[in-house]
C-alpha cells in the first residue's frame, strides 16, 4: 500500500495460518532413563529410594544369598516385573565400624581438662577455645574476642590457650602452621635447637627449599639443614585430623574385570542395587477399587515401576558393553602394566558398541571396576597420544607413569630437570614430548622441581 504522504505502509492482516513442523521432546520417561545411566551407584539407590516414597506399588527387597544361582539360570523378565536375583553383597567385618579414635577430638580434651589443677572460670576459657578449634585442632579465632566475652585480660586469655597448647596430642591449639610445628618440637625428647630456629625464623625460605642461604645464614651445613627437613617431615601438620570420625566412604566395584588362564571375563556388581518388585498387598488392595480414578491410578503407578526397570536393566546392558569394550581395546594394560595403557577417546569406543559419545561419557561418569591391576573409575581408560618414534602413540597416562619411575629411580643428589626427562623419554621409550608437557604432567603428580628434589 502507498502512503500519498510519500512513504509506504505495511499491510498487517490478522489470520489463522496451519504450518508443519517437527519438534523433539523430551518425556519425563526418557529423562529419567539419562539420569539414570549417569548416576553412579550411591545415586541410583537414592533414587530407588525416593521412588519407593511415592510408589506405593513399588517393594524394594534386600537380596538373598541363595538367590545367586536362580540369577545366574535366567534372564530378568521385565515385563512380568520379574526379581534380580543375586546375592546382597560379601561379608563386611565389624571391624570395619571401629573408627580410629572412638572419642572425639573435643571429648578427648574435655577429659584431660577435667582433672587438671584449674578453678571453674579458666576451665570454662579453656572449653571455650576447645569448641573454637578448627577440624585440624587449630584455633583460628582472635584472642581479643575471647577476653572481651570472658571479661578478662588478654594475658589471661593467653595464659589458658597455652594451657590447652601444653595437652595431647602436641601442637592442639596452635594458630597456625609455625606454631604447630614449634609446639612439637619443643616436647621432643632430644630438643633440636637448629630446627626450632629454622622454623622460627626461616621458614618461608626453608619451604622454598633455599637451603644454602639458611645454612650460610646460620653457618651450618647444607647436609644439617636436610636433617631438619627429615625431621620436620615426621611431624604432623594437622594434629586434630586424627580424630575426625566422619564414616569411612567404601568404593564399591559397578563391574568386574577378571583374568584367568589368559582369558578376560566381565561381570556386573548386579547384588549393589536391590530387589524390585510390585507390591502385592497395594496390588490387590486397588484392584478391588472399582472406580475409574482408582484403576487408572494403579495402571499409572505399575508402569513407572516398569519403565523403572527398564532403564535400570538398560543402564546395566550399556554399562556391561562399554567395559567389554574397554577391556578389550586395553587388554595389554590388564596383562603387562602401566605402561602398555593405549591412548583411547569416548568416540572410539562409541563407535565400537556402536552407541553415542554421550551415552558412552554419562555410562563411565563415577562408576567404576575392579581389574587385575586394581581398582579404577571407568573414565581413567581415556586418555589422549603422545607422539612415538616407528608411528605408535603413547597414552598420556602412560607417559605420566614413565615419568614417575625416571623420578623415583634418579640419582636424588642430581636430580633430573625436566629436559633432561625430555631426553631420557625420547632415548629409553622413544617418546616425543616437549619440555612444557613434562612439566605439566609433573605438576600433576604433585612432584616438586628437580631444585626442590635435590638432596645433599
Amino acid at each position: 500500500m502507498i502512503d500519498f504522504r510519500g512513504g509506504w505502509v505495511m499491510n498487517m492482516d490478522f489470520g489463522l495460518y496451519q504450518q508443519q513442523s517437527m519438534k523433539l521432546v523430551m518425556t519425563n520417561e526418557l529423562r529419567q532413563a539419562i539420569s539414570i545411566l549417569q548416576y553412579s551407584t550411591h545415586e541410583l539407590l537414592s533414587f530407588i529410594e525416593e521412588q519407593q516414597l511415592e510408589n506405593p506399588l513399588l517393594e524394594v527387597k534386600d537380596k538373598k544369598i541363595n538367590d545367586v544361582q536362580k540369577s545366574a539360570k535366567s534372564e530378568t523378565d521385565y515385563e512380568k516385573v520379574a526379581d534380580w536375583k543375586t546375592y546382597e553383597g560379601d561379608y563386611t567385618s565389624p571391624l570395619d565400624y571401629v573408627s580410629k579414635n572412638e572419642a572425639s577430638l573435643q571429648d578427648h580434651l574435655f577429659n584431660q581438662i577435667r582433672f587438671m589443677p584449674l578453678n571453674d572460670a579458666e576451665k570454662k576459657i579453656i572449653q571455650y577455645f576447645v569448641d573454637s578449634l578448627d577440624e585440624n585442632g587449630y584455633f583460628t579465632g582472635d584472642l581479643e574476642e575471647v577476653a572481651s566475652h570472658f571479661s578478662i585480660t588478654e594475658e589471661k586469655a593467653l595464659y589458658c590457650l597455652h594451657f590447652l597448647q601444653s595437652l595431647d596430642p602436641v601442637g592442639i591449639g596452635a594458630r597456625s602452621l609455625q606454631e604447630c610445628l614449634l609446639l612439637q618440637l619443643r616436647k621432643l625428647d632430644h630438643r633440636n635447637n637448629v630446627a626450632e630456629t629454622i622454623v622460627e625464623s626461616y621458614l618461608t625460605m626453608f619451604a622454598n627449599k633455599k637451603w644454602k642461604e639458611i645454612a650460610k645464614a646460620l653457618s651450618i651445613s647444607v647436609e644439617e639443614v636436610q636433617s631438619v627437613a627429615d625431621l620436620i617431615q615426621t611431624l604432623q601438620p594437622k594434629p586434630g585430623a586424627i580424630y575426625n570420625n566422619d564414616p569411612l566412604t567404601y568404593i564399591s566395584p559397578d563391574a568386574f574385570i577378571e583374568l584367568i588362564d589368559g582369558q578376560f571375563f566381565i561381570s556386573m556388581n548386579d547384588h549393589l542395587i536391590p530387589n524390585l518388585t510390585v507390591s502385592r498387598h497395594y496390588q490387590d488392595l486397588l484392584k478391588k477399587a472399582t472406580d475409574e480414578t482408582s484403576q487408572k491410578y494403579v495402571q499409572q503407578k505399575h508402569q513407572q515401576i516398569l519403565w523403572l526397570l527398564k532403564s535400570i536393566n538398560q543402564r546395566q546392558q550399556t554399562l556391561l558393553k562399554v567395559t567389554e569394550a574397554i577391556a578389550k581395546y586395553q587388554e595389554d594394560f590388564f596383562k603387562f602394566g602401566y605402561d602398555y595403557l593405549k591412548p583411547l577417546t569416548l568416540k572410539e569406543i562409541a563407535a565400537d558398541i556402536d552407541m553415542h559419545e554421550s551415552t558412552v561419557s554419562r555410562v563411565t561418569t563415577q562408576k567404576y571396576v575392579q581389574t587385575p591391576r586394581g581398582l579404577f573409575e571407568l573414565k581413567y581408560f581415556f586418555s589422549s597420544s603422545i607422539k612415538s618414534e616407528g608411528g605408535t602413540n603413547a597414552s598420556s597416562l602412560s607417559v605420566k607413569e614413565l615419568i614417575k619411575k625416571i623420578v623415583d629411580q634418579e640419582n636424588k643428589q642430581k636430580p633430573l630437570s625436566d629436559q633432561k626427562i625430555v631426553a631420557v623419554l625420547e632415548k629409553d621409550h622413544s617418546i616425543e614430548v616437549s619440555r612444557r608437557t613434562v612439566t605439566k604432567y609433573r605438576e600433576e603428580l604433585n612432584i616438586p622441581s628437580s631444585a626442590k628434589r635435590k638432596r645433599f
